[in-house]
Order: structure tokens, then sequence, then C-alpha cells
């Protein structure tokens, strides 16, 4: 691809932009970040230019692109350029981040072959290849299936920094389960949701006892009157739940143990990590608890060396309403995210 003069300004801009994360690694890490699922779906959500321009003007840096990889075909590959170039353009790192909805690991073969030569194209140091998003797959199965990717991706666009996250769920938990490539350009990319009883309070999928929980505040201990009263309010097995989830204290001390237990697994393996998601669903929480939360799983990843993405813009997780419209940002969570 012919380089234009605009991406090159763009490319440096962000270079410029890049703090020293992960110092003791030659690899630059992607930060400041939020995802921005469907914006590469069979009916895209697409942004409106004016919404990019201003978060980039806030100081975020990085956009995580979720593609289904069912939709990774040549006819497609067009729309994936457009929206990695307008990104980038704004100076943007871009992350492309394989996202399958099943374990059809043919699918992703497939997809990344497709793929990889576009990526090719664009700026080695501005977008990412993320190989597979919460590998759906046994430890002992993915690796493998990784390795793979790894070698189909590095084939075509062999300057690439690849991301890779654990299977199966991505959990910071788990990085011992799946052992690093060991080829020196790699990022390995958790996600944070802990404690789901407050982070996913209130969901409305998949038939949780979390959809029958909410008004939860944070930080908490399960004697807190606010708890109490949910749990007088509760089932006896939807209680249950709530109890489990207190066998983990809800705390800032708690989110910084986690992120300082994974700093010390990128020194030991030499291999930088970042967190590719973490949010907290809008539902039912009250707006300072959530704040809160997302403040300090941020502050505790910067401390510790690792970069962030935010899930997400603007579902229920997100930060603004509309990704179509720049007038209706919550700036407390920006602040929390920012400042």
């Amino acid at each position: 691809m012919r380089i234009s003069r605009r991406t090159a300004i763009a490319s440096m801009l962000a270079a410029a932009a890049m703090p020293a994360f992960a110092a003791n690694h030659a690899v630059k890490v992607p930060t400041r970040g939020f995802n921005l699922p469907d914006w590469l779906a069979e009916s895209p959500r697409i942004p409106a230019a004016t919404t990019l321009g201003r978060l980039r003007d806030l100081g975020f840096e990085t956009i995580r692109l979720p593609i289904d990889p069912t939709l990774v075909a040549p006819a497609f590959l067009p729309r994936i350029g457009a929206a990695i170039e307008q990104a980038t353009s704004l100076g943007f790192n871009t992350i492309v981040d394989m996202h399958p909805g099943a374990a059809d690991s043919e699918t992703l073969v497939a997809a990344w072959t497709t793929l990889a030569p576009l990526l090719a194209d664009s700026s080695a140091g501005q977008v990412y290849p993320e190989l597979c998003n919460e590998p759906p797959y046994e430890p002992a199965d993915f690796t493998p299936l990784r390795d793979r990717l790894a070698d189909i991706v590095r084939t075509r666009a062999p300057h690439h920094t690849l991301i890779w996250g654990p299977a199966r769920y991505q959990g910071i938990w788990e990085l011992d389960s799946t052992p690093p490539l060991g080829d020196g350009n790699e990022i390995v990319a958790v996600h944070y949701y802990s404690p789901m009883a407050f982070t996913h309070q209130c969901e409305g999928w998949g038939n949780s006892p979390l959809e029958r929980i909410g008004n939860l505040p944070f930080p908490a201990t399960r004697a807190d009157p606010r708890v109490e009263a949910v749990a007088a309010s509760l089932a006896e097995a939807d209680r249950a739940v709530l109890d489990e989830a207190f066998l983990t204290e809800w705390t800032t001390a708690q989110i910084e143990a986690d992120f300082a237990a994974a700093a010390a697994w990128s020194r030991r393996n030499n291999v930088p990590v970042m967190l590719g998601e973490f949010g907290v669903l809008d539902f039912c929480v009250d707006p300072v608890s959530r704040a809160t939360w997302i403040r300090a799983v941020r502050r505790a990843a910067e401390a510790n060396g690792i970069g962030w993405v935010h899930w997400d813009l603007d579902d229920g997780f997100g930060f603004i309403s509309d990704r179509g419209d720049d007038a209706n940002f919550d700036h407390d969570i920006i602040a929390a995210l920012l400042a």
C-alpha cells in the first residue's frame, strides 16, 4: 500500500504519544483505548468521524476492532481496510481483533489467511493483529492453533506485533495456562471483570443469576448494609451466588494485587502484558461505584506498566450513548479513564 503523507504523519504522532509501557521490552504496547464492536459487522454501526476526532483530542490513543471471522472474505476486505485507514489516519493505534462466536479453528485459519495480506500493507508500528479473542478452547488445544495462526500472519506481516490471550476466557488468572510465543514481538492481552457480580450486575443475557442481582456498590464487603439490602431481596439460590462473589475482596487493594501478579508474570517471561477489556455495565449500578472501579483498574494497570483498552465505547459498558453523535459523552467515566 502506498503510504500517504497523512498516514505517515499519523504514524509519527502515534509513536510520539506512546508512553513507555513495559520499558523492559522492545515492543510498543498500545494503551488508553476503547473497543468499537460492530464497526466491522454484517450490519455495521459506523462511528462518526467527528466522534472519533473528539475522542482522539481527549487523549484516547487506541481502538480495538472486533471482527467475526465468518465475515472475513475477499469482498469484506475493503471495509476492514477502510476502517483501519480511518482510525490510523487520526493517529489511533488499531488492534484488529479476531472475535469468534464459536470454536471453529478452521474458520480462524481461513480468516487470517485472507486478512494477513491486507495487514502486510499497514503500518507495523500502528496496527496490531489479535489472533483470537477469549479462545474457546482448552489451553492444550489452543497453543498449537495459536502458533499456527501466528505463522500465517508472520508469513505476510513479519514485523507486526502479535497479540494473543490465554484460553479459555483470557482471564488475568489464566496467564500460566499458555506459554509465550517466544519470538520477541508479542503482547499477551488479558481481560478483567472482577468481581463479576459487580461488573455484570443486571446483565440481560444467558439466564445468569446476575440478571436478578443489582444495585451493588464498590468497594464493599458482604456485611455492607447496601449489600445486605440486596441480599434480603434475593431468592436463596441467588443469595448463594452473591455470597460466593464475596469470597474475593471487593477492594482497590485486591485489584492492585491482581495487576501486580500480571506484571510479575510479564517480568518472568519477558513478554509485555496489556489489558484488552475491562468495564462495568451501566444497567443498574450507581455512577460513583462504576467510576471508582474503572479508575482503580486503570490506575492498577498503569502502575504496573500494563496498557489498557476499555470495553467498550457505546453499548452497556460504554461511556458515550451514540457513536454517531459526539454530544453525549459520560465525562465522569472519561475522567476515570484519562484523568
